[in-house]
């Protein structure tokens, strides 16, 4: 990797690689990189947050969408940073999620543990398994395909 980080990468640093910003988010901080292999990060779950009132007004859970979204912006942090000197050249596309599993409940003050690990890579394309904790409990994972130009090839 040509590019020099600073870890861990805060929301600002972050939102120079990704082209996402607020409330569509969802990285607080990118905590270590291995490139080509390995990234971790961390996405505190806010109660003033725009789901929260909505999903469940009340009872707020967040939305397991959500937690695939940060899965899938935490592969493209990685998958950018590999890719490119200027990762914010590089926009990786989602093009598939499978086997996903949501394993608990997700709720305001709870902080996901994110971590992402390359499976397989081609040219243009990874597969890649992601993970969701809270403490040491298991709240979510996926795979996940993501390509540089929109295919698998």
């Amino acid at each position: 990797m040509s590019l020099q980080l600073a870890l861990p990468l805060d929301a600002r640093a972050i939102a120079g690689i990704l082209p996402h910003r607020a409330p569509f988010l969802f990285l607080d901080s990118v905590d270590s990189v291995i490139p080509g292999e390995e990234i971790t990060g961390r996405k505190v779950v806010g109660e003033g947050e725009p789901w929260a009132t909505g999903h469940f007004p009340g009872r707020p859970v967040f939305p397991g969408v959500l937690i695939l979204e940060a899965f899938a912006q935490l592969s493209g942090v990685l998958f950018s940073l590999q890719r490119a000197s200027d990762p914010a050249e590089v926009r990786p596309l989602l093009l598939a999620i499978d086997k996903a599993k949501f394993r608990r409940v997700v709720v305001p003050g709870d902080t996901l543990l994110l971590r992402v690990r390359v499976l397989q890579r081609r040219e243009q394309a990874h597969r890649v398994r992601a993970e969701a904790r809270v403490g040491d409990e298991l709240a979510a994972e996926a795979e996940l395909l993501l390509s540089q130009n929109g295919r698998a090839d």
